[in-house]
């Protein structure tokens, strides 16, 4: 998605105290760690993959199949799999063994089952501002990937009695924000984005015209990288526990 429209913009500022009916929070690398996981496996991966090439080509090449794939198969462990699957197949020109094939489609598993503890101080914040007497706001996860994955996932978190509903979509685009606005009655001028992704969380809210909240993540995703900007409707945390202060 485009920031053109954000380019006008330099200042950074903390959020006006306008009313907030809705705060739309992501999960991956936001709630929990997820990406650390992801990168342990492309770490076994290459290893597997050592006999047909560097580890900067297959770093690349892999990249770019992911890249390719993303528009037919989407985000999650699933896709990630696939693609390793056919990478391995094209870089070794088909030649490598159904051993490893296998001990990628078990690489590729274990990612259904990674742990999804809270990051420190997340679940003592979740409680404190869902807990708030008369709450103006809904409060809801709004993340994007596989959806049996990412419920999975939410279930295995405890954190769900945080929230009020769960919205997961394919890609955090222009339509995906659009619906969230429609489907829990907000506009986007009263409504928060919470995420570490600049690129799918921060960006895209912003020239929706809400506000965010970015927490980077010490890990992001190379599909994820974005250039980053400052604005008047963006406040940038270290830490999850700062969040009751900006809403």
């Amino acid at each position: 998605m485009s920031v053109i429209c954000l380019g006008q913009h330099n200042v950074r500022c903390c959020p006006q105290k306008e009313s907030t009916n809705l705060l739309a929070i992501d999960a991956d690398d936001t709630l929990w760690d997820c990406q650390s996981h992801f990168n342990a496996v492309e770490d076994r991966y290459f290893e597997l993959l050592k006999p047909y090439g560097d580890r900067p080509y297959l770093y690349e090449e892999f990249f770019q199949t992911e890249k390719a794939n993303m528009s037919s198969l989407g985000f999650g462990s699933k896709a990630f799999t696939i693609s390793m699957i056919e990478n391995a197949l094209r870089v070794s020109g088909g030649s490598i063994s159904s051993s490893k094939i296998a001990e990628i489609i078990s690489l590729g598993k274990t990612l259904l089952d990674m742990p999804t503890t809270p990051l420190p101080h997340v679940e003592e914040t979740l409680k404190l501002i869902h807990n708030t007497n008369e709450r103006p706001y809904k409060m809801v996860v709004f993340t994007k990937g596989e959806l049996l994955e990412q419920e999975s996932k939410l279930n295995r978190s405890g954190l769900l009695p945080y929230f009020d509903d769960i919205m997961i979509v394919s890609d955090k685009d222009d339509n995906a924000y659009q619906r969230l606005f429609s489907q829990y009655g907000a506009n986007a001028e009263s409504t928060i984005v919470i995420g570490n992704s600049f690129k799918s969380d921060i960006a895209p809210a912003i020239c929706q015209g809400a506000r965010a909240i970015y927490i980077p993540y010490h890990i992001t995703w190379r599909m994820e990288h974005a250039q980053e900007f400052e604005h008047e409707r963006i406040t940038k945390l270290s830490n999850f526990k700062e969040i009751p202060f900006y809403i």
